[in-house]
């Protein structure tokens, strides 16, 4: 039954990938040409898909015609969105985190390694990891008994994908011990991806940090879904208006992606910056966001 399960869930992750790689395709090719309005036919093209598999598998991702889903990838939208920022910014700080922080449909809570187990690189922490399939390709997910400490991307579903994310997170916590089990971190990725919430019981992240790190990762906890910000404003918001470069670098360097939406911050001028798991899962990130949670108004 074990193997079976396992068994599962590996074609799960393989299927999940080459449906991201094909989504990826399309919205690269939407992004680059969405001048020119490209014809479902055109884009079904970029994706290796004819146009009805296209327009079903893109509806099931994304909850709207590709079509639809252009405007939120062109430099306008973005701008307008930094436009507001600031004020949403505002807004949130004015809401303070007193309590767990909404993030779509979960509720996140972090608290912060001891200082003395953040220099020690994770010494004594077991830390049970997985990969498990998610709508921007196969995910990553490390656990420890306090909570989530390591969420990542990987290209695909081979062992060199999978082996490099791993390396990455081994390298943030060289002391710690990382042990194999998706059967433990399986319910986590459900939570966060498939729609299975687990009561009003909060998704609990353990963030490994300096102090100058975590305060910018909790600002991140409070930029909306569906809103982007510019490095600039969030150090303006942090009360560092002279250090975007240093918030930058603390954005890079945030372990748990997406749930602390580092993927929100671009450049100021509307385009996108680096990633730390591909530029092009950023922008797909940010108009799956967008489509969903960005106002009507917004997509008009």
């Amino acid at each position: 039954m074990r193997e079976n399960a396992a068994d599962t869930a590996d074609t799960a992750i393989a299927r999940n990938a080459r449906d991201y790689a094909r989504i990826e395709a399309a919205i690269l090719y939407l992004e680059a040409h969405f001048r020119e309005q490209p014809t479902l036919d055109e884009v079904a093209g970029a994706a290796g898909l004819s146009p009805h598999h296209f327009q079903r598998l893109f509806r099931r991702w994304a909850g709207i015609s590709p079509k639809r889903f252009g405007q939120f990838l062109t430099l306008d939208y973005a701008r307008a969105q930094l436009a507001a920022s600031a004020s949403l910014l505002d807004a949130a700080y004015d809401a303070g985190l007193s309590g767990p922080s909404r993030l779509h449909d979960l509720f996140v809570t972090y608290e912060a390694m001891s200082p003395g187990a953040f220099k020690q690189g994770g010494a004594g922490v077991d830390i049970a990891w997985g990969v498990h399939p998610s709508p921007f390709g196969p995910c990553f997910v490390g656990l420890t008994g306090r909570g989530i400490c390591a969420l990542g991307f990987a290209d695909g579903d081979g062992a060199e994908d999978v082996g490099g994310v791993r390396a990455e997170f081994e390298g943030r916590w060289p002391a710690a011990r990382f042990r194999e089990e998706p059967e433990a971190t399986a319910a986590v990725a459900a939570h966060i991806f498939g729609g299975q919430p687990s009561g009003n019981e909060p998704l609990r992240l353990v963030a490994c940090g300096t102090n100058f790190q975590l305060k910018v990762w909790e600002a991140l906890l409070r930029i909306p879904p569906g809103r982007v910000t510019s490095y600039q404003a969030l150090a303006l918001a942090l009360g560092l208006p002279r250090s975007a470069r240093a918030v930058g670098g603390a954005v890079a360097a945030n372990p748990i992606s997406y749930l602390i939406p580092c993927h929100r911050v671009i450049r100021r001028t509307g385009r996108f910056s680096n990633y730390e798991w591909g530029p092009a899962r950023k922008r797909v990130m940010l108009g799956w966001e967008a489509a969903r949670f960005a106002p009507a108004s917004d997509a008009a």
